[in-house]
């Protein structure tokens, strides 16, 4: 019998572009996460170590002493509640309204549509400094009596929700009205001549279809309305009522100020976010991708 040999192995070459593009893609990532995995480093190690040897050192002790500590003394179990109060009805409100907007100019033709949308869309252009003044005496003005604890919508978790819905509105209409049109209209069409009312149709056979961009847009807007601190500091004045971005500043003392503490309660606070994506992630992905390419 003849044996026939075994060929040689075909590497391919390496090619110093491919080279290059790894090693400026891992220089990038690493760039990223430094202040990530240096907030860690700090947060294990004890303030009197690092007051003495300094931060660039080896550390000789490793504990989690800073994120008990963090836990305790900023009473973070209270200020996650006040979160959660202004995130959840937040994030529903905004998808709620924005869906029908997306609805009403996606799935009806009329004049005006494109600028209807442009017109929410533009509310994203206006940088939120501008409106400060406007928006402070005009929040210390209004009287909602019976609806928060102090009458007025200033120093209260109702302030926030409506302007975090009025800010992320537009935004999530403009996605949500995109990726609409790129639905079939048959369904719709189809619905109309079996007699569905206009509430069923968005509610019951376009709602439905669009949940992977609803879930895309929910991880966005947890996410975006969790760590604000802007607004909470403009419109938030009573501690007790501070969401957890601001409550760090309890961390914080008038003379002294621990920065180990501080990063582990940074990391504390960071846990929630860090949650809600990884739940999330296959339906943001999917969000992101799904209608993008006609075929």
């Amino acid at each position: 019998m003849s044996t026939v040999s075994a060929l040689p192995e075909q590497r391919t070459p390496i090619r110093p572009a491919r080279v290059l593009l790894h090693v400026f893609l891992a220089g990038t990532a690493l760039a990223w996460l430094a202040p990530l995995l240096w907030a860690i480093f700090s947060a294990l190690r004890p303030y009197s170590e690092t007051s003495n040897r300094g931060y660039v050192s080896w550390p000789h002790t490793l504990n989690l002493d800073n994120f008990t500590n963090a836990f305790e003394q900023s009473d973070m179990t209270h200020y996650f509640m006040n979160t959660l109060v202004i995130a959840v009805p937040a994030v529903l409100l905004t998808l709620f309204l924005s869906s029908m907007v997306a609805f009403y100019v996606s799935r009806f033709d009329f004049r005006v549509n494109l600028f209807l949308l442009l017109v929410f869309t533009a509310g994203n252009l206006l940088p939120q400094q501008v409106i400060i003044t406007p928006l402070y005496r005009m929040y210390l003005l209004t009287n909602l009596p019976g609806i928060t604890a102090s009458g007025k919508l200033y120093d209260s978790a109702l302030g926030l929700v409506l302007i975090h819905v009025a800010f992320q509105s537009g935004f999530c209409a403009f996605v949500l009205a995109n990726y609409m049109r790129s639905l079939p209209h048959e369904l719709t069409e189809a619905a109309l001549v079996d007699g569905a009312s206009v509430w069923r149709l968005y509610w019951q056979i376009t709602l439905p279809l669009c949940k992977p961009a609803m879930a895309a847009l929910a991880t966005l807007l947890s996410i975006w309305i969790y760590n604000d601190f802007f607004w909470a500091l403009v419109l938030i004045s009573t501690g007790e009522n501070m969401p957890i971005t601001s409550a760090l500043n309890n961390l914080s003392g008038q003379y002294f100020t621990d920065p180990n503490l501080v990063a582990a309660g940074s990391l504390l606070t960071a846990i929630p976010t860090l949650l809600v994506y990884f739940a999330l992630q296959k339906q943001f992905v999917s969000g992101l991708t799904l209608g993008s390419a006609k075929g």
